[in-house]
C-alpha cells in the first residue's frame, strides 16, 4: 500500500456530535471545546451548522459561537448550510469558509430536506454561486454515498455526475459521507477512484460514521487511493436523525492514532483531543464510543498515545 506523508483532519463534533445531543449544551462549553480543539492542533474545525432554531434548537446560537470563536492563523472555521439563509447567515456571521450538503438518494432527500435530489442540486448551485460571487470558500458534501436504505443504492455514476458538476464550479473540496455507515474499503476504493477520475484537483473528503465498525478500516482503504482529507469527531459524536441506529462519525483521537501508527502526519495533539474528549463525556454524563480517548492518562497506555 501506499500512503500520504500527511492527512488533513476536520472534527465535525461541535456541529455533527453537538447537535446530536437532546441535552442543551450551553455557548460557553461549546467554546471551550472548540478552543481545546484548536489548541491540540485540529486544522479545520466545523463549530456550528446555519439551521432553524425550531428543527435544530442546540444550533440556535450559531451567530454567537463564530464571533466568540478564538483567533488562529492556524485553524479554518467552516459552518454548515443547507439553504440559502443558512448560507447568507454564516456570510453575515463572518465566516470565509463554508459546508455545503446534498442528498444523493431521493429517498433520503425527502427525508432530510422535503425536496428531490435534483431539486436540492439546483438550490446547492445557486449557492455555490452566491458564495463564489461574496469570496467565500465553499465544500460541497454529497450525502448517502455508499447507499441509504441499502448499501450501493445509490448509482456511482450518479455521484460522479454531481461531483463533475460542482468540482467545475470552483467549490474549495467535495465531500463523501458514509451517512448510514454501510461502506466498505471495497466501496471506499471504487468510489474514490472514480470520483477522482472526474474532479481533476479538487480534493476529496471523507465523512465516515462508524455504524457497522468499518471507519477505519475504510480510512485505511481511502488512504490507499490517494484520499488525503477526512471529516472526524472527538470520542465519536454525532449520528444521523433519519438513520435508526446510525453511529457517529470515526473519532478525532482514533482516527490520527491510526495514522500515526501507519507514520502519518496530523499535527493533531492526540492526548489534548482526548482531554476534550473526556471532558465533554463527564459533563454530558455518558459514554462515546471512542476508543483511546479512554487510555489517556493510564500509565500503560500514556507513552503509546
Amino acid at each position: 500500500m501506499t500512503y500520504p506523508d500527511r492527512v488533513l483532519l476536520c472534527d465535525v463534533g461541535p456541529r455533527d456530535g453537538f447537535q446530536f445531543e437532546d441535552q442543551p449544551i450551553p455557548t460557553d462549553l461549546k467554546l471551550e471545546i472548540i478552543t481545546a480543539l484548536a489548541n491540540a492542533g485540529v486544522p479545520r474545525l466545523q463549530v456550528t451548522s446555519f439551521v432553524h432554531p425550531e428543527w435544530v434548537p442546540q444550533m440556535a446560537d450559531a451567530e454567537d459561537v463564530v464571533s466568540r470563536l478564538p483567533a488562529s492563523d492556524d485553524v479554518t472555521y467552516t459552518g454548515l448550510a443547507l439553504n440559502r439563509k443558512g448560507l447568507e447567515r454564516a456570510h453575515a456571521a463572518g465566516l470565509e469558509h463554508v459546508d455545503l450538503s446534498i442528498a444523493t438518494n431521493d429517498q433520503h432527500s425527502r427525508d432530510n430536506a422535503n425536496m428531490t435530489v435534483d431539486e436540492a442540486v439546483d438550490q446547492a448551485a445557486s449557492m455555490v454561486e452566491y458564495a463564489n460571487a461574496h469570496g467565500l470558500r465553499a465544500q460541497v458534501g454529497l450525502q448517502t454515498v455508499f447507499g441509504y436504505a441499502a448499501p450501493g443504492d445509490t448509482p456511482l455514476d450518479e455521484v460522479c455526475a454531481l461531483a463533475e458538476r460542482f468540482a467545475a464550479m470552483g467549490v474549495e473540496s467535495l465531500s463523501l459521507a458514509d451517512t448510514t455507515g454501510m461502506a466498505n474499503p471495497v466501496m471506499i476504493a471504487r468510489c474514490a477512484e472514480a470520483v477522482q477520475a472526474v474532479v481533476g484537483d479538487v480534493p476529496i473528503v471523507l465523512h465516515l460514521h462508524d455504524t457497522r465498525g468499518l471507519g477505519l478500516a475504510n480510512v485505511v482503504a481511502a488512504l490507499d487511493g490517494g484520499v488525503t482529507r477526512f471529516d472526524t469527531s472527538l470520542a465519536g459524536m454525532g449520528g444521523c436523525p433519519f438513520v435508526p441506529g446510525a453511529a457517529g462519525n470515526i473519532a478525532t483521537e482514533d482516527t490520527a492514532y491510526l495514522l500515526r501508527e501507519l507514520g502519518i502526519a496530523t499535527g493533531v495533539d492526540i492526548g489534548a483531543v482526548a482531554a476534550a474528549a473526556q471532558r465533554i463525556e463527564a459533563v454530558l454524563g455518558k459514554t462515546f464510543p471512542g476508543k483511546i480517548h479512554r487510555l489517556v492518562g493510564r500509565d500503560a497506555a500514556q507513552a503509546r498515545v
